[in-house]
């Protein structure tokens, strides 16, 4: 957990003329926050009598608080009250009757009770509401004993209001604004370990300490220091608020530069490299935070360095805060990040770490040629109006290695059709195209095509992974009616086979579709469209495109309805064949273009796929996907381990940071042992235990997407409203809150991941579903796989296509992210049973895309998943456990092996039964063939193999299944004989040469 905060605090108040002393403490989880609530009031009564008394001064910042019920219990015996009476409830005080039932000593007034309810995982705290009859007890409150205020306890530090959630009252807030009646706002200082965390009310503490334009503090030499401005507008809203910085000087003449300086809230880094700028705006009466980042130099000489931070405004003045920082002489050479807690990290969030498009292995640098650019295993060719004229692959149908003979995806160029009204198509006059950038990763070029009615201005660029991003722009020269703007992709029927997206289930292509955009409930833009061996994803993009959310949440958080291809309804998609190729028809319908209108036409493609399958690394990295003993891991025969979130040495979703030396002991004893570890760790959502959680609130909607609020009580009672309660831990209360999707949260993610590296080792990363895009994967890739690190990731998806997730395809929605895993995991709610052989290929096995897999729900089908080379991973189910399947490997040898799928022509081995089906691992003089049914019923089949193929003779060869715990019994065949196989099951069966 965060750092406990001091177990009692004690502050003085002053309130009017009194001047009382409360005290705060916690409660050490000693009672049952999810019945009795989170917090409770500690009162003592000390006299006898029927009724006692309490006015408790609890300064609470939850809203309507006399809605809420409040349960009294006697601290002896532990039982709730029946007789209690709550009068005058309000947030800043209320007072409470109650029979002291064991007479003079402790009671507990619990004044937030709630009940849980809602899924164990997304719960939702229901406050218990106040009875709706009025209670006839007491008869009378005259001679009520009174009973003191001890203490205000919270359940734990954790869930503790003090001191930025105890609010001040509304008259010490209007003395305050009395005192400075020049002012059209306030701005309060506040120390970095006192994060500001309410927008509606100022704390008690700011009124303790009273309104000073300084604020000092002590740093160390090289720290990435941080403090706050509290915005407060008192007369009216505030706009554009900005800090200007002055240079800070030592009496000796030494300076810490201005430029040293920063606003988080105003000025950074964006997740792409870009600058980012933002306008902040502060409505009248409400709180807002601005985080001042201080890079301190580490070879600044120590002593007092003074001068100024000025807010300034649109309208409303400026207020200067004098500045006076003490350098101490520590010298932190990591900036200081190995405390968190005092917000040095928050520098993470403007940084560039791996932003550098820099290639990674196995892919190599581009190459041009003339107007064709080579990358790894593909060739694409620019035609003059910058569009694609070829796009080619070199993969051999089995997907193992790299062929000299191109496969074309294209029978003919890529191109727009722009139609008149008259149904007469524009003919462009084209300039040649111009190479912008040319490095190693990543090639660039641009093209102009003009009219005496529009233009067409394309900017492309191409990255070493296979990725094509294009920015097409049509300006209209002179007002036009249009018929349509369509982009045609004459896909080659060879490579076109397969197809996934626009509402299709990965399989088969089908002979033909028409698709409509509705973007508010389904995630579709695009398709991919392929073979096993060469394949095109391409999607459309608004010229304002924000990637939603997904996993449970696209329809809080859907696609834009792009302004060009969409064109309210009126564009699609059209798929069918026409002449030579598989036509794919994107169309935008008719419009009227003014003269000087734009429209974007953007889109991007993934060429597939993106290297060889490397089938030595399937049969050698085995996973276990469970915290546990290592010597029990180990005994498996597993060699990687998987450490989910909710576990003793990674506690908090997606914040990997607090256990950290509980995870770096483990790692380095797994290491000791030769097993790698990789963690639970992606973008999605976020721990409520991350130390940066009110920074990150400070952000408006950066980095936590805008929702109802609700969820569990932590997150009702300190975040208050406008966010999205997500996955929630009952064993740990870790509460989670969605991320809102591209934001410098991935930049921090980036830092986060170079620091496990560095400083815990861990061997890479497991996915549980992408929230990010392809940039920050690249970028993740390149930090995890630094200095000789293996950098493994593996990337585990539910079935994206339902209704809470836009009826998108998991495959088609995380292919961007392909090029960098190491291992798909398709996984949650993927049929295996009732699935196609098209369909286990395409979305689940990976290898279309050079990829492979494993399988998870029910334990997948092992002798179906053997086809593709998966098995499923242990012990996450009943039934998952692939230790005899390992053993059979092991038996037979497949490490380097070569793997022939069924879907390639000339495998050797095939069976009678087109419902059969049969992959095979081929060596020196032996082949292991997997087998597995899509039969209705149990069948009997018999192999039909191409001897000489395998280097075989037939008259020395035997037939043998292996005995194979859970799969197969040991059998003995003939070449001729004819093979039983039950119904949804196979064989593996070893034909060597003796």
């Amino acid at each position: 957990m965060k750092p406990s905060l001091v177990v009692i605090f004690i502050l003085f108040l002053f309130t009017g003329v009194s001047a009382q002393q409360i005290k705060y403490g916690i409660g050490n989880d000693s009672w049952n926050p999810d019945s009795l609530g989170n917090h409770r009031a500690v009162l003592t009564v000390g006299g006898a009598g029927n009724v006692a008394k309490a006015t408790i001064e609890w300064r609470r910042r939850d809203t309507h608080p006399e809605l809420k019920d409040i349960w009294v219990v006697d601290a002896k015996t532990n039982s709730k009250i029946a007789n209690v009476k709550a009068l005058n409830i309000n947030r800043e005080q209320g007072t409470v009757y109650f029979e002291p039932t064991s007479g003079p000593g402790t009671y507990y007034v619990y004044y937030m009770p709630y009940q849980v309810e809602g899924r164990s995982n997304y719960p939702n705290a229901e406050y218990r509401k106040t009875p709706t009859t009025i209670s006839q007890w007491p008869k009378s409150t005259t001679n009520a004993v009174p009973a003191k205020l001890v203490r205000i306890e919270a359940i734990n530090a954790m869930s503790s209001f003090y001191p930025m959630e105890v609010i001040a009252t509304a008259a010490e807030t209007k003395a305050l604004i009395k005192q400075h009646p020049q002012k059209d706002y306030l701005v309060f200082t506040e120390d970095r370990l006192n994060p500001i965390k309410m927008q509606n009310d100022l704390p008690q503490l700011w009124i303790t300490k009273g309104l000073k334009n300084s604020f000092s503090g002590t740093a160390s030499k090289g720290e990435n220091y941080t403090y706050q401005l509290g915005i407060y507008p008192v007369k009216k809203d505030l706009t554009d608020v900005k800090v200007v910085f002055s240079d800070l000087k030592s009496k000796t003449g030494k300076a810490i530069s201005a430029k040293a300086f920063s606003c988080l809230n105003t000025d950074g880094v964006n997740w792409d490299g870009s600058p980012l700028h933002k306008t902040v705006n502060v409505a009248k009466n409400k709180v807002q935070a601005l985080w001042i980042l201080a890079d301190i130099p580490k070879d600044i000489s120590a002593g007092l360095y003074t001068g100024t931070a000025t807010v300034t405004t649109k309208g409303s003045g400026s207020t200067t805060i004098q500045i006076a920082l003490t350098v101490n002489n520590t010298v932190l050479a990591d900036g200081g990040i190995n405390e968190p807690q005092k917000q040095t990290r928050l520098k993470w969030l403007n940084s560039t770490m791996a932003e550098k498009n820099e290639v990674i292995a196995p892919y190599i640098p581009l190459v041009i040629k003339e107007k064709t650019i080579a990358l790894l295993g593909r060739q694409f060719t620019i035609n003059q109006d910058g569009l694609p004229a070829q796009i080619q692959t070199f993969f051999t149908p089995e997907m193992t290695e790299l062929s000299s003979t191109p496969k074309n995806i294209l029978v003919e160029s890529v191109h727009f059709h722009v139609t008149r009204s008259n149904h007469q198509d524009i003919k462009f006059k084209t300039s040649e195209i111009n190479f912008t950038d040319k490095q190693a990763g990543i090639v660039k070029w641009t093209s102009k095509s003009t009219s005496d009615s529009l233009n067409m201005e394309v900017n492309a660029a191409l990255e070493f992974d296979g990725f094509v991003s294009y920015t097409v722009k049509f300006i209209a020269v002179n007002d036009i009616k249009l018929d349509n703007i369509s982009l045609h992709f004459p896909f080659s029927p060879q490579a076109s086979k397969y197809m996934m997206g626009l509402g299709q289930k990965g399989g088969y292509r089908p002979d033909s579709l028409n698709w409509k955009w509705d973007v508010a409930n389904k995630n579709q833009d695009g398709a991919w469209i392929g073979d096993v061996n060469a394949g095109l994803q391409y999607s459309l993009r608004d010229n304002h495109y924000v990637r939603p959310l997904n996993t449970n949440f696209y329809l809080q958080k859907p696609l834009l309805l792009p302004t060009s291809w969409g064109n309210d309804g009126k564009g699609g998609i059209k798929i069918a064949k026409k002449g030579q190729s598989i036509l794919a028809d994107n169309y935008s319908g008719e419009r009227f273009m003014k003269k000087g209108d734009t429209l974007y036409y953007n889109f991007t493609l993934l060429i597939t796929p993106f290297h060889p399958i490397n089938t030595d690394f399937q049969w050698s990295n085995r996973f276990y996907h469970k915290y546990n003993n290592l010597d029990t891991i180990k005994a498996t025969g597993a060699t990687i381990i998987n450490i989910h979130h909710a576990t003793p040495i990674n506690p908090f979703i997606n914040y990997p940071f607090i256990a950290h030396k509980e995870m770096k002991s483990y790692i380095d004893e797994a290491h000791s042992k030769g097993l790698k570890v990789k963690i639970y760790n992606t973008v999605r959502e976020l721990s409520n235990s991350a130390y940066e959680t009110f920074p990150l609130r400070s952000l408006g909607h950066e980095i936590y997407s805008p929702g109802k609020g609700g969820g569990y009580s932590w997150l009702q009672e300190h975040l208050g409203d406008d966010y999205i309660a997500a996955w929630y831990v009952p064993e740990i209360k870790d509460a989670a809150v969605v991320n809102s999707g591209m934001s410098r949260w991935h930049n921090y993610y980036v830092e986060g991941m170079n620091w496990l590296v560095n400083n815990v080792g861990i061997d890479g990363l497991y996915l549980d579903d992408v929230a990010f895009d392809r940039t920050t994967m690249k970028r993740v890739k390149s930090v995890l796989t630094q200095n000789g690190h293996p950098g493994i990731i593996d990337l585990h998806s539910a079935n994206q296509y339902n209704k809470s997730d836009g009826f998108n395809n998991s495959a088609n929605l995380y292919m961007e992210h392909f090029p960098y895993l190491n291992r798909l995991w398709f996984g949650e709610y993927f049929d295996y049973e009732k699935s196609s052989p098209d369909f286990f290929l395409t979305e689940s096995s990976g290898i279309p895309f050079g990829l492979m897999g494993e399988m998870l729900q029910d334990g997948g089908n092992a002798w179906r998943g053997m086809v593709y080379g998966m098995t499923n991973r242990m012990p996450w189910s009943d039934g998952a456990d692939p230790r005899a399947i390992w053993k059979a490997w092991d038996d037979f040898g497949m490490q380097g092996t070569k793997m022939i799928g069924y879907w390639v022509e000339n495998n050797p081995v095939k069976t009678n039964n087109p419902d059969v089906i049969a992959t095979i691992y081929k060596k020196d003089k032996s082949v292991l063939i997997a087998l597995a049914s899509w039969a209705k019923e149990d069948t009997k089949i018999k192999l039909i193999i191409d001897w000489k193929a395998l280097g075989i003779d037939p008259a020395k060869a035997t037939v043998t299944a292996p005995e194979v715990k859970n799969f197969q019994p040991a059998r003995t065949f003939s070449a001729t004989d004819e093979i039983p196989v039950t119904k949804n099951k196979g064989w593996m069966i070893v034909v060597k040469q003796n």
